[in-house]
């Protein structure tokens, strides 16, 4: 008798354990958890609207005594394969290597305003006329290094401007790389339009953007 009932309290038992392995756990409830939010950079205007990315080794935006990149600049044989590239609204100018892009510099070009820049856009080709200083009596500015990109040789790359005693715009020159600026020109920093002067041949292609 002792037996039959140790034996049907075992049988219990083994069918209270098997019932208890049998019932689903609950899944934890997904609302106690704190979502995770993810990070989303805002990109500005300008940046979205650069053909390229910026390289790792880009100067701050502002700089305007030092070139535009650490690195070295490219090495100019002839115009052969060769492209300036102009973002209006990136303010940036990129130079463009059988197809690659071998430089990038800060800029600031002509103002926005009544729906389109004071920069013209479209295809042009760099001119002989290059110099370097300037001064624009009616517009009371000038700059170092220019180089033409103009038939007419009123739109010009060059340093950021200078004043009537030579000495350079702070105000103007912070603006290199941020934001448009100038009358039509291309501003660029004293290295990067010293070197444009120096070793873009004549007859290189230009092509400004409205992006």
């Amino acid at each position: 008798m002792k037996k039959r009932i140790l034996l049907a309290i075992v049988l219990v038992l083994c069918a209270i354990g098997l019932a208890k392995l049998c019932i689903p756990k609950e899944a934890p409830s997904q609302s106690s958890k704190p979502k995770e939010t993810q990070k989303v950079k805002k990109v500005s205007a300008a940046e979205a609207a650069r053909p390229y990315k910026d390289p790792k080794d880009l100067r701050s935006e502002g700089t305007w005594k030092l070139k535009s990149e650490t690195k070295a600049y490219p090495k100019i044989t002839s115009k052969k394969g060769l492209v300036i590239k102009v973002s209006l609204k990136g303010n940036r100018v990129y130079i463009i290597k059988n197809g690659k892009r071998v430089y990038t510099m800060l800029s600031s070009a002509g103002i926005y305003h009544n729906g389109k820049f004071d920069t013209p856009t479209g295809t042009y080709y760099v001119r002989y006329e290059r110099g370097d200083t300037f001064f624009n009596h009616k517009l009371k500015e000038g700059a170092n290094y220019w180089t033409s990109w103009d038939k007419k040789n009123v739109y010009l790359f060059h340093s950021v401007p200078t004043k009537a005693n030579g000495k350079y715009n702070l105000t103007e020159a912070a603006k290199l790389g941020k934001t448009q600026g100038s009358h039509g020109c291309i501003r660029l920093s004293l290295p990067d339009s010293k070197w444009i002067m120096k070793n873009i041949p004549a007859g290189t292609k230009v092509i400004i953007k409205d992006e």
